[in-house]
């Protein structure tokens, strides 16, 4: 059937999604709220509802943040960004041991190319927990799977020095 230049929803949500997320890029963060917001109206996505977590964790507003990343595992459990977002927002508030599910996930979700930032976190929590070899463990894994990750780099031998 004829659109009469009327563009799809999804076309739509698809171009205030990535509208949103230059704005966000640029440090418009209210701006890209807004069109985040809009490209939901037009159809929820997972990766919508991840974006607008982001933009609402930097106002702070960490509560919503996991709200939105709840609403994207549930839209698609295969995408890996909102447990690990979830992961770090829990982290930023003080929930450490609350993360670790989260990143476990992030960790092993089919679709995320990212889970190198999943293991960063994951290292994080085990070494704010005391457990440096988990940590150590952790790091390597995001080092492996981005060698030219330099935060996971920099805490390998960080916690290589603490166990010798």
């Amino acid at each position: 059937m004829e659109n009469f230049g009327i563009p799809d929803k999804g076309e739509e949500a698809h171009r205030c999604m990535q509208e949103g997320y230059e704005k966000q890029m640029a440090g418009e963060t209210d701006a890209a709220v807004e069109l985040f917001l809009k490209s939901i109206a037009f159809y929820p996505t997972a990766e919508a509802h991840t974006l607008l977590g982001w933009a609402y964790s930097l106002k702070g507003r960490f509560g919503d943040a996991i709200r939105e990343c709840e609403k994207a595992v549930r839209i698609d459990p295969e995408y890996g960004n909102p447990y690990n977002d979830i992961g770090a927002y829990l982290i930023e508030t003080g929930r450490w041991k609350d993360a670790i599910p989260w990143l476990e996930k992030a960790t092993v979700a089919a679709r995320y190319d990212g889970s190198f930032y999943a293991w960063y976190n994951l290292g994080r929590v085990w070494e704010h927990e005391g457990e440096w070899a988990r940590a150590l463990e952790s790091y390597r894994h995001a080092v492996q799977q981005n060698p030219q990750y330099s935060l996971a780099e920099k805490a390998v031998r960080r916690m290589q020095a603490m166990l010798n």
